[in-house]
């Protein structure tokens, strides 16, 4: 008898750990939010899971000063985000159509109200389970399995996690680090033969009294130009800082703190300062773009700044317990790095006092010591899907029969590597800023090949070489593309079909109704603001005041 109620205790308690979905979205990044919404305004019963505790990924967690490329290309649920964020500065006072740049908190806001406008249950702390997190069943993914045991049951899932975590465990191919120039013809890939940007203008020792490397230099050599690696662009935090005295919070010490570290630093400006007779200012160190509230998202600049080179490297294929290692690594050099700037006597008083006029905000990240709670996870695992987007789709090749969406960002990677040259000196390695023309975005990018997995998108770790990622991997592209994978996973539950079988004109209908661009109109009068218009407004109420550049209302 005891054995029998015991197995009826167990699987009650089975039964009562499994969660059912149309649609299963892991990740709460921005493209995690938009393909969550987006599904669930189709009609879908959606679940998305977030590994942590807040939404948006980098959208919210200090990339402020949005990616935005060209505006006439963004419409659908970006531009509603935008806009809807705009509704909460009431940014038709200034006579604006929508507000680009925002305070964190206020982008986080924006983005629970539409989830749960929309319907969509929101679990958070549920992280893919390590080991055998996916299960399976021939091409279809069946079910994944959450940390605390939970159980989350889809007829379509959506990997929108910066990691690609889901992808890997589904038997999904993919990669990271950098492609040779060979492999798809790209000259811009592999390790770059020259870096002009955010490099070292003057002369500096990579060596101590003693003769051995200073920190934060790699003993590596460079690379030959154009050959194939497995490093990762670096990774910072963006910083969000204010100088609204009542606001303002010193910068902290991080523990073990040791500003040796900052040797590189320190020669940097001493450097500097010789050659140009000038101490440097806090803009020519921290890049500095101003937001609301009396704030700003600072990033790096120059040839020693946030982004902490080479620390990266490990993240994509490292255990949780590897990747917070490097999370928390990046946190406390990011932290020295301020309080280092603000406090130490090697740093010139007037750049000194310039630092410690700004500090930590009072009202952002109340719940982490009011630091960022993403790190910009800038590239990580690249899904090798049913096509790989790569230069070419950037510069020439820039429609696409199956267009879903566009972008328009300059093909941006940061430094990967930094290291001691032939002449003896200090040396960054493969920062990419390349224009492009705006260009179509395949709806294929996010379909892994049909061998492998047949009910997984992919908006987020989608497929294309490290060259064109880093293009498509703003925050914007990332809504456009879950915008339309949420539609197209409706598509497939509404057929019961694989999500490669998807019928491409009927997605693209749809994502014009709903103010997907897809072409680019250099114009303020964009096509963009006409379909959203009609979208928000509708036809008996005509929104106007674009003509006249005033804000967004309906008659």
């Amino acid at each position: 008898m005891l054995r029998v109620a015991l197995a009826f205790l167990l699987s009650t308690c089975s039964l009562l750990a499994a969660e059912t979905a149309d649609l299963v979205v892991y990740g709460g990044t921005a493209g995690g939010v938009a393909t969550a919404v987006s599904a669930a305004r189709e009609g879908l019963d959606v679940i998305l899971l977030e590994p942590r505790d807040h939404l948006g990924g980098m959208l919210t967690g200090g990339l402020s000063e949005s990616d935005i490329g060209k505006r006439e290309v963004l419409g659908g649920f970006a531009l509603e985000y935008f806009w809807r964020v705009g509704q909460v500065y009431q940014v038709s006072r200034q006579r604006n159509e929508v507000a680009w740049n925002f305070e964190p908190h206020v982008g986080e806001e924006v983005l629970r109200e539409m989830l749960q406008q929309a319907g969509v249950r929101v679990l958070y702390r549920h992280r893919l389970r390590e080991k055998g997190g996916v299960h399976k069943q021939g091409l279809r993914v069946a079910a994944i399995t959450t940390e605390d045991g939970t159980e989350f049951q889809g007829q379509v899932f959506a990997d929108c996690s910066y990691e690609g975590d889901l992808m890997a465990q589904a038997g999904v191919s993919y990669t990271w680090g950098r492609e040779s120039t060979a492999e798809y013809g790209e000259s811009l890939a592999g390790v770059r033969d020259r870096t002009p940007k955010h490099q070292w203008l003057v002369d500096v020792s990579p060596y101590d009294s003693a003769g051995k490397l200073l920190p934060e230099i790699s003993p590596l050599p460079k690379g030959e130009p154009g050959s194939a690696d497995k490093r990762v662009q670096a990774y910072n935090f963006r910083i969000i800082a204010t100088d609204r005295p009542g606001n303002r919070l010193p910068w902290p010490k991080p523990e073990g703190y040791d500003p040796g570290r900052y040797a590189l630093m320190a020669r940097l400006i001493e450097a500097t300062v010789a050659k140009t007779g000038q101490v440097p200012v806090m803009h020519q160190v921290l890049k500095l773009d101003h937001i609301p509230g009396d704030k700003v998202d600072i990033n790096n600049q120059g040839a020693f700044s946030t982004d902490y080179i080479g620390a990266s490297w490990d993240y994509p294929e490292g255990s949780y317990t590897r990747k917070a290692e490097i999370w928390r690594a990046h946190e406390d050099y990011v932290k020295g790095l301020f309080f280092f700037l603000a406090n130490d006597p090697a740093v010139p008083k007037s750049l000194r006092d310039e630092v410690s006029n700004w500090g930590l905000p009072r009202d952002e990240y109340v719940d982490n010591g009011h630091f960022p709670n993403q790190l910009y996870i800038r590239e990580a695992r690249r899904m090798v899907g049913e096509f790989v987007m790569t230069q070419k789709d950037l510069q020439t090749e820039l429609t696409k029969p199956d267009a879903i969406g566009m972008g328009s960002y300059n093909s941006d990677s940061h430094n990967l590597h930094r290291f001691v040259n032939e002449r003896g000196f200090v040396e960054n390695e493969g920062d990419m800023q390349v224009p492009v023309t705006p260009y179509q975005m395949p709806y294929r990018v996010m379909l892994p090949k049909r061998g492998e997995a047949e009910n997984l998108l992919v908006p987020v770790p989608f497929s294309a070489s490290h060259v064109a990622y880093s293009s498509l991997r703003m925050e914007p592209q990332y809504m456009i593309l879950g915008h339309a994978a949420g539609v197209a996973a409706a598509l497939a539950v509404s057929a019961g079909q694989p999500v490669q079988a998807v019928d491409v004109p009927t997605l693209q209908s749809k994502l014009r109704e709903q103010g997907t661009m897809f072409e680019y109109t250099p114009s303020p009068q964009s096509q963009a603001i006409r379909r959203f218009r009609s979208l928000f407004c509708g036809p008996s109420q005509p929104m106007h005041g674009f003509e006249a550049g005033e804000t967004l209302l309906c008659n």
